[in-house]
């Protein structure tokens, strides 16, 4: 393989490890909100945005570094990684409508919240269940096509734009 192919699977490799901190940002905020009773959607977007702060540091500092001679502007770079990152958090906040309210998806969930309800944990129904699952689901789409996005338009060098 091309040594490019392969800084570019390590980079996603990285991007991955990134990724975990800011699912478990993310998906936290998310399952406590959504215990606690709020509605699903502002629930995400709480986590979201929290999350994107942690993407932000990270990926700049780690994943996506600053080269020798090339010079980034912040706030500019922030701002593109918060775009970049609120393009996955329409395409998750869509996907959510379609688990939760089309799909249905606590109704799978309900044999395992009778389990919990069996063992005093009722908080634990079918509809917490339910938009837990639809979280992590969501991640299946998002996390590559955040890498992609944050690669090649909120990160990207100069050098990348001129086809070099």
């Amino acid at each position: 393989m091309k040594k490019n192919l392969w800084s570019t699977i390590w980079q996603f490799i990285k991007f991955s490890i990134v990724g975990v901190s800011n699912t478990l940002i993310s998906e936290g905020v998310y399952a406590i909100a959504v215990f606690f009773r709020m509605h699903y959607l502002p629930a995400s977007f709480l986590g979201f945005s929290l999350s994107v702060v942690n993407a932000y540091y990270w990926n700049n500092k780690y994943v996506f570094r600053q080269e020798s001679g090339e010079r980034r502007i912040w706030w500019k770079v922030f701002a593109k990684t918060y775009l970049a990152y609120f393009w996955g958090y329409l395409v998750t906040a869509a996907l959510l409508v379609f688990w939760i309210d089309i799909l249905r998806i606590a109704k799978w969930m309900e044999p395992f919240a009778a389990w919990f309800l069996v063992h005093g944990l009722e908080r634990l129904d079918a509809d917490f269940l339910g938009s837990i699952l639809a979280a992590f689901l969501n991640l299946l789409i998002t996390v590559p096509m955040n890498f992609v996005i944050n690669k090649y338009w909120a990160f990207r060098k100069k050098e990348d734009r001129n086809g070099v």
